[in-house]
């Protein structure tokens, strides 16, 4: 459909530079499919571009692989991690503002956000917003979920936070002008055809009935 959007997000980029959390190597990908990805996608109808956990490699690798095809992309950053080994400070999320990219918040710590206390929802959701405000000296009001968890109370709070976008690791198309915006998220052992294959042809009507399922359940637990 004609306002249906493709969300393709990257997390780290070539060789990490800081110990990886379990399971997060998954999302590591090698320079050269980062670049046969951009290559890829750049020739897509309605594509959005987005980068999560605040590895260094945004910077050093992804902003200049964006700048020579003429891309932008949101940068969801990790407060919590400002100036921690291989990962943005502040002054690094400032030069991808000016560079033209948009910087979101994916919280202070990297922890899921369905079931938070009260004390942690505080931390990641409105302490982490505007340390990295203050950071980039705009008005930050995109998020990504960490580890893609969600549920109707967390997306309701989000929703009286003022949170103008949210993005999700759900692996389905979007409404371009949807409050909610699911993701296709690179793995290390993804490839430009599969790709093409699962984003751009897409599911069979079954499958994208189940994927779309998958989402209602998430938003209405």
């Amino acid at each position: 459909m004609s306002d249906d959007v493709i969300n393709i997000c990257f997390h780290g980029i070539g060789t990490p530079q800081r110990e990886l959390e379990l399971g997060e190597d998954r999302y590591w990908i090698s320079e050269e499919l980062y670049h046969a990805v951009l290559d890829e996608i750049r020739t897509w109808p309605s594509v959005r571009i987005s980068f999560d956990d605040s590895n260094t490699s945004d910077l050093e690798i992804g902003l200049p692989g964006l700048l020579e095809r003429g891309l932008t992309a949101d940068f969801f950053v990790l407060a919590g991690r400002f100036g921690k080994p291989g990962s943005l400070d502040q002054a690094d999320v400032r030069k991808l503002h000016a560079a033209g990219m948009t910087i979101g918040t994916h919280g202070m710590w990297h922890r899921p956000w369905r079931g938070m206390d009260a004390e942690t929802s505080t931390d990641e959701l409105v302490t982490a917003r505007e340390q990295i405000t203050e950071a980039v000296g705009v008005p930050v009001d995109r998020a990504a979920l960490p580890l893609g968890r969600y549920d109707r109370e967390l997306l309701t709070k989000m929703r009286r936070l003022g949170y103008h976008r949210v993005f999700t690791s759900d692996r389905r198309r979007a409404n371009s002008g949807s409050w909610l915006q699911p993701r296709y998220s690179l793995r290390t052992d993804d490839t430009v055809d599969g790709l093409r294959a699962e984003a751009l042809v897409g599911p069979g009507a079954l499958t994208r009935l189940k994927l779309e399922a998958v989402g209602v359940v998430k938003r209405l637990r």
